[in-house]
Formats: structure tokens, C-alpha cells, sequence
């Protein structure tokens, strides 16, 4: 008796989307990335949350459809990432050996030596050269506000010579929502804790309290002399009013 039989072959099926996947797409002038969640659901929808941006779709939806839906509701999705960000909580940092602490937009690891209390720099690595029960964060502090110091003073001398105005004293503050203040008698203070953000970030703010060498006012003048130091000074004020929320605490 022939018998017949009817092969199967799978290498012609279409492959099935993987059930989850990360994803990036361009909304306006901004990369978002987003989470893709394929599921037995019939439309598209989509959830915005500390975890940032979640899209549900069915196995059949294509890609292309998912971006012309994001792409439609952009305005929305990117107004609630900000709002999320805006709300996040402070990343508390520990300090310990490996430890990673951001510093200039990057990141330095953590060394710790057995030593007199005293720190030290090599490259990105922050050496703490530690007696046994010593305050590791206090070191790191130490360390961190003597390199915030040096980044300040080279950004303001540069400034400086841009308006052809001597170098003012130049001191640090403890603060963590004020990032700088400036006074003819004084000098300029800053937040050590901009040593934390990208330097485009402590640029700016360095570059507006170098214009209140100039007015000392918050006038349309004012804002010009802070263009001239810092023309992207804008997009930099706004990204530094989300990082306030969440500036990581040492």
C-alpha cells in the first residue's frame, strides 16, 4: 500500500514577534525607548510609569503601525515621561569597594586601600585610602567636592574671559535644589553636587551666575549675556529643573 504523507515545512512560516522586546523610537527631537509587550490583546495601548513606557500590542500589529501610534499620541507620551521623571525619587549612593558613583554625566568606580584617610584620583577610579572604621562617605565627599571645585573654576575663567571680568572667588555650597548664587561682595557659590551632571549641565549654571557679574537681575539683558556663555542654555535650565528631583544623595 503507498501511503502519502504531507511534510510540514516551518522555514516558510513567518516568524512570530518575540513577546517582549526593547525598542527606541524618535518622537520630535527626543530617542524614547520603550518596552513592546506582545499579548492575546485585539488593539493598541500603552502605560507610562516609573519604569518609563510600556506599548501592548497584538502578535499581528506591525511595527509600522506601532510607530505611526506613538508617533500620533507623542506629545502625550513625552509630556508623561517628563512628569515621571520630574517626580522620580533621589538615588541614595553607597560607598563601598566597586562601588559606581556618577560623576560628570559618566561614572567612577569606587577603590578602597587600607591608608591614612586620604583620597586620591586615577582617572575615573576614586581611590579612598581608608583607616578601618572610617567614614567612607565623608572621604568620597571630600574627594568629590575638590573635584567639583576644579571644574568650577576652570568653567568660570573661561566665562570670565569671555566677558573680560576678573575671576571671582569661586566657593562651594551644600545645597541640593539651589545649584548657585552670586553676590558682588562674595563671590559666586555653587552646589558641589553638579559634579553629579552631565557637564553641559554644571556649564550652564555656571555660565548664569557668571552673567550676574553683568546684571544682576534676572532681565531680558540678563538672559542674553547667559545665551552668549551658554547658547543651548534653555534645553540645560529645563533638564536641570528635572534632575533636581532626583540628584543622587551621598
Amino acid at each position: 500500500m503507498l501511503r502519502l504523507f504531507q511534510l510540514e515545512l516551518p522555514l516558510f512560516r513567518r516568524a512570530a514577534p518575540p513577546a517582549e522586546q526593547t525598542r527606541h523610537i524618535q518622537l520630535g527631537t527626543r530617542i524614547v525607548a520603550y518596552r513592546l509587550i506582545r499579548s492575546s490583546r485585539r488593539s493598541l495601548g500603552m502605560t507610562i510609569d516609573q519604569r518609563g513606557l510600556r506599548v501592548g500590542a497584538s502578535p499581528r500589529t506591525s511595527l509600522a503601525d506601532i510607530e505611526r501610534f506613538l508617533r500620533h499620541n507623542a506629545a502625550w507620551v513625552l509630556k508623561k515621561l517628563d512628569e515621571w521623571h520630574g517626580h522620580g525619587q533621589p538615588r541614595h549612593l553607597a560607598v563601598c569597594d566597586g562601588a559606581l558613583i556618577p560623576l560628570l554625566g559618566e561614572e567612577c568606580v569606587v577603590r578602597i586601600e587600607p591608608g591614612a584617610n586620604r583620597v586620591r584620583w586615577a582617572g575615573q577610579t576614586l581611590i579612598l585610602q581608608a583607616r578601618p572604621g572610617a567614614d567612607l562617605r565623608q572621604l568620597a565627599r571630600h574627594a568629590l567636592r575638590g573635584r567639583a571645585l576644579e571644574v568650577f573654576r576652570e568653567r568660570a575663567m573661561h566665562h570670565a574671559a569671555q566677558l573680560n571680568r576678573p575671576l571671582p572667588r569661586i566657593a562651594l555650597s551644600n545645597a541640593q535644589t539651589r545649584w548657585g548664587s552670586c553676590s558682588e561682595q562674595t563671590g559666586i557659590r555653587l552646589s558641589w553636587r553638579l559634579i553629579h551632571a552631565p557637564p553641559r549641565l554644571l556649564d550652564y549654571v555656571v555660565a548664569h551666575e557668571m552673567a550676574h557679574l553683568v546684571e544682576m537681575n534676572h532681565s531680558p539683558r540678563f538672559w542674553k549675556v547667559v545665551e552668549r556663555l551658554c547658547p543651548d542654555y534653555r534645553a540645560a535650565r529645563d533638564e536641570l529643573r528635572r534632575l533636581a528631583a532626583t540628584c543622587p544623595q551621598l
